[in-house]
């Protein structure tokens, strides 16, 4: 392991850059075997302080890259920049001209100036949106930054939206489609693929559009980006139904266990996972006593009383409940 301290020595080279001492076993000259060697962090080099030899010239920082352009000293300091991102409408790449009244030294600039780089500002502003297209990608991403903090996404599930949306608008799939629409469906797409559990109820509601257009974008955008989207998990139903249903640990538990039988026999096959699951939860719930209609199971899960109804039926044969 390579130790850092502060070396002062007459024999030290000569500049103005800030020069740290190495003391190690490791590090030596190959010359005189000197082991005082100190390093040049602005020019990235290790130096012999006896002989002045340069033993390496590739000193590589691992600190972190903190930079700021503000000329007040007690400002904290900033990263230089925000990371790449495909939820941008230009990637987080472009340049803009910044609001500022100072100058690169610091100094004020004057009414003249100062008017001529707001205009400036302003029409750069501009130019990084003259086509349809980047307008089109500001507004979808604008929405789903707002969706975001609304429905919960992590940051995952918004990068792969956006290359879902990307991907349908190089196929000019959102022509003749709203951008909330395709948004919705890019965002449901990107849940079932990462896992994360949200009905078209919930995103529709989110995205302030109706199920039937988003159903009908989902399909469209399944179909010609040719995606394979996996299944729901109805595990993943049950805790959400059981919340909203306020049913015990003891019920939850015992539907888990039923759902997996369900699975195991491949009865679930070509089931809504919430009707299913909220069928599943009715059926634990009756044999562990506890008292809950149909209705508000079904209230729960989004679904129809006779689809619990049907659902349970058809479990109870198949499955032998006493």
């Amino acid at each position: 392991m390579i130790m850092l301290a502060h070396y002062n020595d007459s024999n030290k080279p000569s500049g103005n850059h800030a020069t740290t001492a190495i003391s190690t076993s490791l590090a030596k000259c190959p010359s005189c075997s000197n082991e005082k060697i100190i390093t040049d962090s602005e020019s990235g080099e290790i130096i012999c302080v006896k002989c002045g030899r340069v033993i390496s010239d590739k000193l590589q920082e691992i600190g972190p890259e903190w930079r700021t352009f503000s000329t007040d000293e007690t400002e904290a300091m900033t990263r230089t920049g925000i990371p790449q991102s495909l939820a941008r409408h230009d990637m987080g790449l472009s340049t803009i001209i910044g609001r500022t009244d100072r100058d690169a030294s610091g100094n004020k600039l004057n009414a003249a100036m100062r008017t001529t780089m707001n205009r400036l500002a302003t029409w750069d502003m501009r130019s990084q949106l003259h086509t349809p297209k980047d307008r089109g990608l500001r507004q979808a991403f604008f929405q789903l930054d707002v969706l975001k903090d609304k429905i919960g996404l992590s940051d995952s599930i918004v990068e792969k939206t956006a290359y879902i949306y990307r991907k349908a608008q190089s196929r000019k799939l959102t022509r003749g489609r709203t951008v909330s629409g395709v948004l919705a469906a890019a965002v449901y797409i990107a849940c079932r693929e990462m896992g994360a559990h949200r009905t078209l109820d919930d995103i529709a509601t989110a995205c302030n559009v109706k199920r039937k257009e988003l159903s009908k974008d989902f399909r469209v955008l399944h179909t010609r980006l040719d995606l394979k989207i996996p299944q729901q998990d109805p595990m993943k139903c049950i805790v959400k139904v059981a919340s909203k249903a306020k049913l015990s640990e003891k019920t939850r538990r015992q539907a888990a266990q039923i759902m997996s039988n369900v699975t195991r026999d491949e009865i679930s096959a070509g089931k809504d996972p919430m009707g299913l699951a909220a069928s599943v939860l009715y059926l634990s719930s009756i044999k562990n006593g506890e008292t809950i209609t149909q209705s508000n199971i079904a209230e729960a899960a989004g679904v129809t009383e006779v689809t619990v109804r049907n659902r349970a039926k058809e479990l109870r044969n198949k499955l032998e409940f006493n």
